[in-house]
């Protein structure tokens, strides 16, 4: 097979996935998912490097670090990332009422579940633009229980959505399928042009994120995200009127 007929079909994947057919089982909801990925990104920069070493998405990551913490590692908080494990549940189960309400059009989930994790996201964005010192344990602690809530939402509602390799959160099945599935394993080569955009839309927010923090605007992530939420909010209530075949529950 030459370069060029193993490009043709990720590119065309690709570009699928940013401008997907109308009538694709899972219709405008790719492109979507992307930018809930970039704001994974963003949130989790702020997180991480404002907040101290905890996730407020990543779960796994605070799972290894309350080990970390009970063993006296320096700069590991066990309160910090039991507060994000906490927030984040309790988040998953308000995403999955929200999913279960509204089950039977899968625009509406979406829908609901974006109101909520924008006015959350901006709630702590108010939060962060307005306290006296970020690393305050009180202001600490309500920035990860706000931030936690939006991403437990968002990830229950992407579980929910159920497109393929876009989880929005956790990329680490999303590479092994990049990896275990290509030809060069022996395999088909699947969705070969969604899982790479799926990892570049969450290094791209985190990239940014970081910069944002390292040149003196730690508030500038949340901003940031909260904005792409509150876009993608606008274009979800677009798709709330569809009756396509792509609102049907799977």
């Amino acid at each position: 097979m030459s370069i060029k007929d193993a490009v043709h079909p990720v590119l065309h994947e690709a570009r699928a996935t940013v401008l997907p057919d109308p009538a694709d089982r899972h219709g405008p909801l790719p492109p979507l998912m992307l930018v809930l990925t970039v704001v994974t990104g963003l949130v989790d920069a702020f997180s991480y490097l404002v907040l101290g070493h905890v996730f407020v998405a990543n779960m796994t990551g605070n799972v290894v670090f309350s080990g970390f913490a009970i063993t006296g590692a320096p700069g590991f908080s066990l309160a910090a990332s039991l507060a994000a494990l906490a927030a984040f549940a309790a988040g998953a189960l308000l995403g999955g009422r929200i999913a279960h309400r509204a089950w039977a059009h899968r625009g509406r989930v979406l829908h609901l579940a974006l109101v909520t994790e924008t006015a959350l996201v901006l709630a702590a964005y108010a939060v962060a633009r307005f306290a006296a010192l970020l690393d305050a344990a009180g202001t600490r602690h309500t920035l990860i229980a706000l931030l936690g809530l939006a991403m437990g939402v968002q990830n229950a509602t992407a579980r929910a959505l159920a497109v393929p390799d876009l989880t929005t959160t956790v990329l680490t099945l999303t590479i092994t399928g990049m990896a275990s599935d290509s030809r060069a394993a022996g395999g088909r080569g699947g969705r070969s042009g969604r899982r790479p955009l799926s990892a570049l839309a969450m290094f791209a927010g985190a990239l940014g994120g970081a910069f944002a923090v390292r040149l003196g605007s730690p508030t500038l992530p949340l901003l940031l995200a909260a904005l792409l939420l509150a876009g993608s909010t606008l274009d979800a209530f677009a798709l709330t009127r569809s009756d396509a075949r792509w609102t049907d529950p799977l």
